[in-house]
């Protein structure tokens, strides 16, 4: 199997870094890749460094036609089974007339118009795929294939590089600094829940003005730690006593599965992915969006009560291990893969 990716974001949020994760997981299983992918954005010296060949000619000009037009001269070069494009300006670079098929990968609820010169469609949820077939793509054209977490198994770090007490409880959110993430409604919660509780909120983003003022209006002080964009997950997680994901929006979700990989108590808003994933009490606790109160509560209930912490994790985990680990992830991509192959061109699966 020959893959071409396409993925023409310089940014370095959730979708990025899962698409680079599976990238080198994919490389890792032998799979012969090419990725169009801009020479400046985060992690392509990683993908270079792991021996997978990188495409950055193609975005280099500036034009979408001539962008276009210089995939078309790759596809022709690289003779692809299959095209992997990543995200909807992915998607727009396809060339009509190509000989082999595409896919676009859905993270979130797009509107595969957006998508239509694709010919399949893989979502990373259920739902997703509901919303595709709901906005007109054949069933059979689109396919379920999860994320797994991209963390690396580390020891905790140290509270007092953070200027945390070590008896604190710490909640961390690890997340964008954006309005959709409902991170003014946890600074509340965090409020609420007094001095006994610090904030690692590891992120960076548009809002972080903002967030830092209403920190200090809330007579957060030094509770509230504004960490910036981090690369140490693990270790965060390592040392956290619950992971938060308040947001007001969220398709999926992949802190759900880092908080279950590492084996910590989750709290959650309410929103489509959290709440078709996480089972409330059992994988998780599930508060209503934008509800400050509630998600106080569920936060002091995960980090003070010993058996429903034990609970949490333990099924929490369970849940990671049976259907969101990178071996299975990544076998479930390659045999979306191979499907689509084996429909469109016999032989080649």
């Amino acid at each position: 199997m020959r893959l071409l990716h396409i993925m023409a974001s310089h940014a370095l949020g959730g979708a990025e870094t899962y698409a680079v994760d599976m990238m080198l997981a994919l490389h890792r299983a032998g799979i012969d890749q090419c990725v169009v992918t801009p020479a400046e954005a985060p992690r392509t010296a990683e993908l270079a460094a792991a021996g997978v060949r990188l495409a950055p000619e193609p975005l280099a000009v500036h034009l979408r036609f001539r962008q276009r037009a210089a995939v078309a001269r790759l596809i022709r070069a690289e003779q692809p089974d299959l095209i992997h494009c990543w995200m909807r300006r992915a998607a727009s670079l396809l060339p009509p007339g190509r000989p082999a098929p595409a896919v676009g990968w859905f993270g979130g609820y797009y509107d595969p118009a957006r998508f239509s010169r694709c010919d399949w469609l893989i979502g990373v949820t259920p739902g997703i795929i509901a919303h595709m077939v709901e906005k007109g793509v054949a069933a059979e054209r689109a396919v379920y294939v999860p994320t797994f977490p991209s963390i690396v198994p580390a020891p905790p770090i140290d509270r007092a590089v953070l200027e945390t007490p070590a008896a604190a409880r710490v909640v961390l959110a690890l997340s964008r600094l954006h309005p959709k993430k409902g991170l003014d409604t946890l600074l509340e919660a965090m409020a609420a829940l007094g001095a006994g509780y610090h904030l690692w909120l590891a992120g960076e983003g548009e809002l972080r003005g903002a967030l830092e003022a209403q920190a200090r209006r809330l007579g957060l002080g030094a509770r509230a730690h504004f960490l910036g964009w981090r690369t140490d997950r693990a270790a965060l997680l390592g040392a956290a006593d619950v992971c938060v994901l308040p947001s007001r929006y969220e398709p999926f979700g992949t802190v759900i599965l880092e908080a279950w990989a590492a084996r910590v108590p989750l709290v959650a808003a309410a929103s489509a992915g959290p709440a078709a994933t996480v089972a409330d009490g059992e994988t998780g606790l599930l508060v209503p969006i934008d509800d400050a109160a509630a998600l106080a509560a569920a936060l002091r209930r995960a980090a003070e009560d010993p058996a429903l912490r034990g609970r949490l994790v333990a099924s929490g985990h369970a849940a990671y291990l049976r259907d969101y680990t990178q071996e299975s992830v990544t076998a479930q991509m390659l045999a979306a893969y191979r499907r689509i192959l084996a429909a469109t061109r016999p032989g080649r699966a």
